[in-house]
């Protein structure tokens, strides 16, 4: 009678063995996708989202000086939002202080020529905020840096300097996603002239007031005097010889 015998057959516990290394990469795989690639995966498209609102908002700017100037009674733009908020708010002034020449009694003397509101129109999105502030975009991002991302149409060319004032009217504030619409309807517009100005000062509170000082200084190369960080304040002031127009245009905002 022939004998049937069990041999030991190592290919089946390779097999096993070889799954089970696959089944180990794909887990871990797996985990560090879920523990690294997720987060930057949502970081990437947070970074995106500002870079858009940054964008968004230097086109906001170019229509919203339409209106400013006179060029267009009402501009509307639509902008998107990505789960901040969009409100007109602020708690902002700029005063404009001049040394102009008496004729009467033959000297100079300091006049103000008032200090007004400059409410912006901004987007808060996590811990950072893109703002139109007086025909300027400013940003303040999660570090505390505050930057300038389009220039205030502020000039000084030929001997004359225009210094344009926005006022923005309104009160409204939107939360959410998706397309919200800015209407800007322009008011009554003044234009105030001074002539022989001697010094020009300027003086701007503001949550971007850093970033207002450079530009005062390294654009229009008026030094800074003063910076305080507790007033969010900062005052610049140049000795010339110009001619000055200051535009007051107050606008009237909604946010739909």
């Amino acid at each position: 009678m022939k004998q049937h015998t069990i041999v030991k057959d190592d290919s089946a516990v390779s097999e096993m063995v070889d799954y089970s290394i696959i089944l180990s990469i794909i887990l871990l795989a797996t985990a560090i996708i879920t523990v690294a690639g997720v987060p930057m995966l949502k970081h990437m498209q947070e970074v995106q989202h500002i870079e858009n609102m940054e964008q968004s908002f230097e086109v906001l700017a170019m229509n919203m000086n339409k209106v400013v100037f006179g060029n267009a009674p009402s501009q509307s733009v639509e902008l998107k939002m990505y789960g901040g908020t969009l409100s007109l708010t602020g708690d902002n002034y700029i005063s404009i202080d001049l040394q102009v020449w008496n004729s009467s009694s033959n000297t100079t003397e300091m006049t103000s020529t008032g200090v007004y509101e400059v409410k912006n129109i901004e987007n808060s999105y996590l811990d950072t905020s893109i703002s139109y502030e007086n025909t300027g975009v400013w940003a303040k991002y999660e570090n505390g840096g505050v930057v300038m991302l389009s220039e205030p149409r502020i000039t000084y060319a030929n001997n004359v300097m225009v210094i344009p004032v926005t006022n923005v009217d309104g009160y409204d504030s939107l939360s959410g996603s998706g397309l919200v619409r800015v209407t800007a309807d322009a008011n009554s517009k003044k234009i105030y002239k001074y002539e022989n100005v001697s010094m020009v000062n300027i003086s701007v509170t503001s949550d971007y007031y850093a970033a207002w000082g450079r530009y005062l200084n390294e654009t229009i190369q008026m030094p800074i005097v003063v910076e305080d960080s507790n007033n969010r304040t900062v005052n610049c002031s140049k000795n010339t010889n110009v001619d000055v127009y200051i535009i007051y245009s107050p606008m009237k905002v909604t946010i739909d």
